[in-house]
């Protein structure tokens, strides 16, 4: 009797290949590990081909939005299960991750056991979080001012990503081909000043406090 189909989702191979690894011994629920992928382009075209019943995967993809990927394989596979293994345990992503479809959402930094009981939960229709996670931001979290570098700006690309509006990401790509303020308004279709907003808002957010730097910091994390 064959398991439940199963692929595995995630930028880090090694990780993926442990998730596996430590998932195939498993006496709890029977899967089938149909294969690894790291990116999202290959993940979707495999699925396209392939029947799968669930995928365990993280959101901070090298390719992708991984929060963005997961209303799509929803809208593609209904009875497909969803489960976020994530390094982010940000009560914003999780309640993203659910709203846009996800079955289950659990951290890398929960347990064996946490992972296997989430698998059955979600095969069985049931939503299932990690212990740890909320939805909501618990009362007095600090959380997100933990993911704070010491100068104000963020420092993973994810969580930069997630920081800036898609306007200001795509304001920040024209700024790296250094295009001026009217240039940036011209292809935009929005105004000069507009623009010189958004290039403060952006500055702030990321740290920085003029434009070489901006260029500098959005091509060291490869934001653009």
């Amino acid at each position: 009797m064959s398991g439940i189909r199963t692929v595995i989702l995630d930028g880090h191979y090694l990780v993926a290949q442990g998730v596996a690894e430590l998932l195939n011994p498993t006496i709890d629920i029977s899967l089938d590990i149909l294969k690894i992928f790291t990116n999202a382009e290959e993940f979707k075209r495999f699925i396209r081909m392939e029947e799968v019943d669930l995928v365990i995967m993280e959101i901070a993809l090298p390719d992708e939005d991984g929060l963005k990927l997961i209303p799509e394989l929803r809208k593609a596979d209904r009875e497909l299960k969803i489960l976020v293994l994530s390094s982010y345990s940000a009560s914003k992503f999780v309640k993203i991750a659910l709203q846009s479809g996800a079955d289950g959402y659990l951290c890398k930094s929960n347990n064996a056991n946490d992972l296997v009981e989430g698998i059955i939960e979600v095969v069985n229709n049931r939503t299932f979080v990690g212990e740890g996670l909320y939805i909501t931001p618990p009362p007095n979290s600090k959380k997100v001012a933990k993911m704070m570098g010491t100068n104000g700006s963020y420092n993973d690309r994810f969580l930069i990503q997630k920081r800036l509006t898609k306007r200001e990401q795509e304001i920040l790509h024209l700024i790296t081909e250094a295009k001026n303020n009217k240039e940036i308004a011209t292809e935009l279709f929005i105004s000069d000043q507009t623009v010189g907003v958004h290039r403060k808002n952006i500055m702030r957010k990321l740290g920085v406090k003029n434009t070489v730097n901006l260029i500098k910091f959005a091509i060291e994390y490869q934001l653009v």
